[in-house]
């Protein structure tokens, strides 16, 4: 469900954001679309790596006991659902935004 979700998303955010470029600059447009993305893929995995890290109190996995496994994964959700719920509302704050210059 995700990737195809991701996929569609992708294909469609990239024609949006290519439409303005000029034709001979939609290489480089593209390169550094692929290249946004690719460093906001790395930094994030990255960060909730540290978070789990710190959500579970060590760093000795191997050994770590069960609860502090969960724990790890608690925190790393959490702070991905509440990203993702931020995320939402200022999509949602820029349509009714746009609704609301539309009625007027």
């Amino acid at each position: 469900m995700l990737t195809p979700g991701y996929q569609l998303f992708q294909a469609a955010n990239n024609t949006a954001a290519l439409a303005d470029v000029p034709k001979d600059r939609r290489g480089t447009a593209s390169g550094l679309l692929g290249l946004s993305r690719n460093i906001g893929l790395m930094s994030g995995a990255s960060l909730m790596g540290a978070v789990f890290a710190y959500g579970a109190g060590t760093q000795d996995f191997i050994h770590a006991a069960p609860a502090a496994i969960s724990a790890g994964m608690k925190l790393t959700f959490l702070l991905a659902g509440g990203l993702m719920l931020s995320a939402m509302a200022l999509v949602f704050a820029r349509v009714f935004e746009g609704i609301s210059a539309r009625a007027q």
